[in-house]
């Protein structure tokens, strides 16, 4: 199941080589709510799995975007401790415009590029 949600740029990190054959980048954004006069705002972590890690790469703290993401969920166990681990894995990323809130026009084969498939790993 594919997500979407849309935020201001916070903070990017290097790409993270876990292991020979996986490797990750993480990346921060803001998103701003207003309710009954108050306004909330959730700091939300997301990460970009081996060959999307350079997504984010175009993009500059303080600018909104819209990440297309899906949630994964996974069970880890080792000497006999039980882990959940929940990650939130970006593999599309579009500029909002500062005027309208239109999309930039999708960057070519972004648009058929698949989510990627469960792995093993808890990351």
């Amino acid at each position: 199941m594919s997500f979407e949600i849309i935020g201001k740029l916070t903070e990017k990190f290097e790409t993270q080589e876990i292991t020979s054959s996986f490797k990750k980048r993480e990346f921060v954004i803001e998103k701003t709510e207003s309710s009954g006069g108050r306004e909330f705002i959730e700091i939300i972590k997301f990460q970009l799995n081996q060959d999307r890690c350079d997504l984010i790469d175009p993009y500059q703290p303080n600018e909104e975007i819209k990440i297309h993401f899906n949630i994964k969920g996974r069970k880890w166990e080792k000497e006999g401790r039980v882990s959940y681990f929940t990650n939130l894995e970006a593999w599309r990323i579009e500029r909002i415009s500062n005027n309208q809130n239109t999309d930039e026009p999708p960057q070519p084969g972004l648009d058929k590029i698949q989510p990627e498939t469960d792995d093993d790993l808890p990351f």
